[in-house]
C-alpha cells in the first residue's frame, strides 16, 4: 500500500452557518459541491480541492477526540490493504460513498483517532 496523499478533514459543528463563515472568510476557502449525503454539511475547498468537511451536530461529541472527526487519505490497492490489515487484525469498515462511488475504508489507530482510507472507485472489491 502507498498512501498517496492527504484527502481531507472532517470538522463537526453545532453551528454550521457560523463555521462555513470562518473557513470562508476568515482562511479563504470557498464552498463547493458535496455529494447527496444523509445529514447536513458543507465542503469546503481550496485550490479546486475539497479540504474541509463540515458536519453538522446538534451537539458536538463530549469524547477527548473534540471537533476533530477524522483524518483522510487517499489510498491505492484496496484488496491489497483489506488483506494486510486483516492479517494484522486491525478491523476496519468499507463502503463506498455515496453518488461517487468513491471506496471508503475506516478504521481507528491504537488511540481512537479515526482514519479513512479513499480508493478508486474502479478499484476490485477486496
Amino acid at each position: 500500500m502507498a498512501i498517496a496523499g492527504m484527502n481531507h478533514f472532517t470538522v463537526l459543528t453545532a453551528a454550521l452557518e457560523d463555521s462555513v463563515a470562518f473557513y470562508t472568510k476568515a482562511l479563504g476557502f470557498e464552498t463547493g459541491e458535496r455529494p447527496p449525503f444523509s445529514f447536513p454539511g458543507a465542503w469546503l475547498y481550496a485550490a479546486g480541492a475539497p479540504i474541509i468537511h463540515l458536519v453538522a451536530k446538534d451537539k458536538l461529541p463530549a469524547s477527548t477526540a473534540g471537533v476533530l472527526d477524522h483524518m483522510a487519505f487517499s489510498a491505492t490497492d484496496l484488496p491489497g490493504v483489506a488483506n494486510h490489515l486483516r492479517q494484522l487484525d486491525i478491523p476496519f469498515n468499507l463502503g463506498r460513498q455515496p453518488g461517487t462511488g468513491i471506496w471508503q475504508l475506516f478504521m481507528h489507530d491504537p488511540n481512537g483517532a479515526k482514519i479513512e482510507l479513499d480508493f478508486d472507485p474502479q478499484e476490485p472489491a477486496p
